[in-house]
């Protein structure tokens, strides 16, 4: 018998969340670059408990119908390469379709999706890499997905997870950065039901970053 084996898509999906997913904003900053990706407008970001119990990310972007939902939570399905010389002209975010099914790998994890053509939602719930079902559901066009209790099933990792004010810090910084560059994108960032932050949109890149930076740092621009 040989020794080497090829390792089972659950194993190889949790090895890989370890390049993807670091910790909470890890996974807030994958999610909302798809949400960029899909052409949102408005994406709310709510968090319980520094991302440790949940993270959600709410859009109203162009959403997916329920075989491209089905897809996008397989390692390496993408919609953003089709061949090899795509790569040298990426225009997306994100474009290695590793996102979703890596933080599935290491969480319970929720997706919520439907594009105009679809007359319902595509509800999936998977569980450690494991799709627990695939059900019908009533939701706008645009996607939600729910990370919950991340890294649940690899607690060495968990217990490397810095305080909630810490992990919030990482998450309200990670989206800073992105926000400051997307004034067309409104953003909204609860905690734990809690207002923490909130950007509307704006045709005036200006006011992005007064609104980031505080209005002080115009005056200097």
């Amino acid at each position: 018998m040989s020794r080497i084996q090829i390792l089972p898509d659950i194993l190889s999906n949790k090895i890989a969340a370890g390049e993807v997913v670091e910790r909470p904003s890890s996974v807030v900053k994958e999610l909302l670059e798809n949400s960029i990706d899909a052409n949102s407008s408005r994406i709310i970001i709510d968090i319980e408990n520094g991302g440790r119990s949940l993270i959600r990310i709410s859009d109203n972007g162009s959403g997916m119908n329920r075989d491209d939902a089905l897809l996008s939570i397989e390692r390496y399905a993408t919609s953003k390469i089709r061949t090899d010389s795509d790569l040298y002209s990426i225009k997306t975010l994100g474009f290695r379709g590793e996102a979703l099914p890596s933080i599935a790998s290491v969480s319970h994890f929720s997706l919520i999706t439907r594009d105009e053509s679809s007359e319902t939602a595509t509800q999936i719930l998977i569980d450690g890499g494991k799709i627990r079902s695939v059900t019908e559901a009533g939701a706008p066009v645009g996607t939600m997905i729910d990370v919950k209790n991340l890294f649940y099933n690899t607690p060495a990792r968990r217990k490397f997870l810095k305080s909630t004010n810490s992990e919030m810090g990482h998450i309200a910084d990670t989206l800073s950065g992105i926000a400051l560059g997307r004034p067309e994108i409104g953003f909204q960032l609860v905690h734990n039901g809690k207002m923490v932050k909130k950007w509307p949109l704006s045709t005036n890149p200006l006011d992005r970053v007064s609104s980031v930076f505080g209005q002080d740092i115009r005056k200097d621009l």
